[in-house]
């Protein structure tokens, strides 16, 4: 054999070797974000609870276990509101983030709601679990529900995979629990574009191992590698209820298109979108934050006016 062709099966088997490992890793990095913990905001400086707010809010923190094997423990804050008659605001942050995101996303929310709960997600912050990025757990929010066991209206508040969840609770049991609106931050359709844009933005290899690994989470998640059922927007068609949805045009992670596009499919949507506004500074930013603050606080306000449009009684899914 001529060496020549030697040194290219060997190159060969090194670039196969490099490629699988590398989707692994991939697959690894996007199923273990970084915790969002009470140490992780203490070492930046940020307030880990609602007591260290500049306006410390009374709260009580809560832990929802489990039922199947399968299902870790749920960590979360339950926070009164300053309208006893206002609606019950659940409120699920987006991948690698926590509780502890929603913290400076409640100062609009609370003149209008009863109850706002924040919690952590499977694998994040404090909770157990594995990280499914968002395909099942829309099951995780319901166990959240059936946990607080009164039917007071609720409104859910999701950012960017916190969004697609929230969107995936009213598709599968809005006719289970008394949901009167959507708020979605910072949407998108399929798994597969944030991740990209993220990996991308780290500089960290993704036109050769993304689309593998995606396949194979889809099929480690019992989707198929097409991630059957999870496009928000088909979701989107089916849901009823008033939805919010707020968007920077100049999100470098979840482009506002595809906020744009379940706008357009949900049958009762209104986008608001944010110039200039990214994926991370629409609460940081004080223009941003008060645009932002101002279409929630009018969307609140016409929910709480609103009778629910979808009603019953807690079920287990």
């Amino acid at each position: 054999m001529h060496p020549l062709i030697g040194l290219i099966q060997l190159l060969g088997i090194g670039f196969g070797l490099y490629l699988a490992l590398l989707i692994l890793y991939t697959m690894w990095g996007l199923t273990h974000p970084r915790r969002q913990t009470y140490a992780w905001a203490i070492c930046r400086n940020l307030p880990g609870d609602p007591s260290e707010l500049d306006e410390p809010i009374p709260f009580e923190e809560r832990i929802v276990q489990g039922d199947q094997a399968d299902q870790g423990e749920l960590h979360l804050w339950v926070l009164q509101g300053k309208n006893p008659q206002g609606p019950r605001i659940v409120m699920t942050h987006g991948w690698g983030s926590s509780r502890i995101g929603g913290l400076k996303r409640i100062a609009p929310l609370l003149e209008h709601a009863s109850q706002i709960v924040l919690w952590d997600l499977p694998g994040h912050g404090d909770s157990a679990g594995k990280v499914h990025l968002g395909s099942t757990e829309h099951t995780d929010l319901a166990r959240i529900l059936e946990s607080l066991e009164d039917e007071t209206p609720t409104i859910f508040y999701g950012w960017s995979m916190g969004a697609g969840v929230s969107l995936a609770l009213a598709k599968a049991f809005g006719d289970q629990y008394p949901i009167v609106g959507l708020i979605c931050e910072s949407p998108y359709i399929h798994a597969q574009t944030p991740a990209r844009n993220v990996i991308r933005l780290r500089g960290i290899p993704y036109r050769l191992n993304l689309t593998p690994a995606i396949w194979l989470l889809g099929i480690c998640f019992g989707l198929g590698p097409s991630w059957r059922g999870f496009a928000r927007d088909e979701l989107a068609k089916s849901i009823e209820l008033p939805i919010l949805i707020l968007h920077g045009d100049a999100d470098p992670v979840c482009p506002i298109d595809d906020a744009r596009r379940i706008a357009a499919c949900a049958p009762n949507a209104t986008l608001v979108p944010i110039a200039g506004g990214g994926h991370n500074n629409l609460w940081t930013d004080p223009v941003y934050a008060h645009q932002m603050s101002q279409a929630i606080e009018s969307f609140l306000a016409e929910c709480s006016v609103s009778p629910p449009s979808q009603t019953g009684s807690p079920a287990r899914p």
